[in-house]
C-alpha cells in the first residue's frame, strides 16, 4: 500500500514537473515567434506597446505610467461591461458576465514552475559569478583586457545615454534586428565573419607579444 502511494506521488510530481517544463518551453517558443515576426500583428502590437511604455517612463514617473495604464485598462473593461449589460437588458438575454471565460481561467503559478525557474536561474547565476571571478582576477589576461575595453566604451555610452534611453534602444534593436537579419542574412553573415577574423587576428598578434606566462595554452 505504501509502495503504491509513493509511486503515485512520484508519478504525479514527475507529471507536474513535465507540465511545468513544457509550459516554459511553450513560453520560450511564443517569445521567439513574437521576436521573429511570425505573427506580424501580434509582434507589431507588442513592439508598439513596449515602446510606448518605455517612452512614457522616460517622460513621466513610473508611478504615473502605471497609474495611467491601469486607468486605461479599467476604462476599457468598465465601458465594455456596462455596454454588454445594457445590450443584455435590451435583448432580455442571459449571457452572463462578459469576462467569465477569463475569470474562470486558472492563472495560478504552481510550485513546480517556480522551482524549475529557480533551478534554471541558479545555473545562470553560478555561471555569471564564475565568469566574473575569472575575469576580475585575471585568469586569462586577454579576456580581462576585452572586458576592460568593453567597460571603457560603456563609460562613453553612459555619459551620452541614461538607463531608460538604453532600454528604448534595446527594445528597438530587440524587435528590428531579427527582421533585418532575415532579409539581409547573407550580407550580415559575411561582414560578421570578416569582423570576427580581424578581431581574432589582432588578438593573436597581441598574444604573441605577451610574456609566455600569460599566453593561452594550445589546448585552450
Amino acid at each position: 500500500m505504501a509502495d503504491s502511494t509513493s509511486s503515485s506521488n512520484s508519478s504525479s510530481s514527475s507529471s507536474s514537473s513535465n507540465n511545468s517544463s513544457s509550459s516554459l518551453r511553450d513560453l520560450t517558443h511564443s517569445a521567439l515567434q513574437l521576436v521573429h515576426w511570425k505573427e506580424p500583428k501580434k509582434t507589431a502590437v507588442a513592439f508598439a506597446l513596449s515602446l510606448l511604455i518605455l517612452i512614457s517612463v522616460a517622460t513621466l514617473s513610473v508611478i504615473s505610467v502605471v497609474s495611467y495604464l491601469l486607468l486605461t485598462c479599467l476604462c476599457v473593461t468598465i465601458t465594455f461591461r456596462v455596454y454588454k449589460s445594457v445590450i443584455q437588458a435590451i435583448q432580455k438575454s442571459d449571457e452572463g458576465h462578459p469576462f467569465r471565460s477569463l475569470l474562470d481561467r486558472d492563472i495560478s503559478v504552481s510550485s513546480e514552475s517556480v522551482r524549475l525557474l529557480a533551478d534554471q536561474s541558479l545555473v545562470h547565476l553560478n555561471w555569471f559569478t564564475s565568469q566574473t571571478r575569472r575575469l576580475l582576477l585575471v585568469e586569462d589576461l586577454v579576456d580581462s583586457l576585452k572586458l576592460s575595453a568593453v567597460m571603457w566604451m560603456m563609460t562613453y555610452v553612459g555619459s551620452i545615454f541614461n538607463g531608460v534611453t538604453i532600454l528604448i534602444l534595446a527594445d528597438i534593436i530587440f524587435f528590428t534586428t531579427p527582421l533585418i537579419y532575415l532579409k539581409k542574412k547573407t550580407q550580415i553573415d559575411h561582414y560578421i565573419e570578416l569582423i570576427r577574423s580581424r578581431v581574432e587576428e589582432k588578438l593573436h598578434k597581441l598574444q604573441d607579444r605577451l610574456p609566455g606566462a600569460v599566453k593561452r595554452t594550445k589546448s585552450e
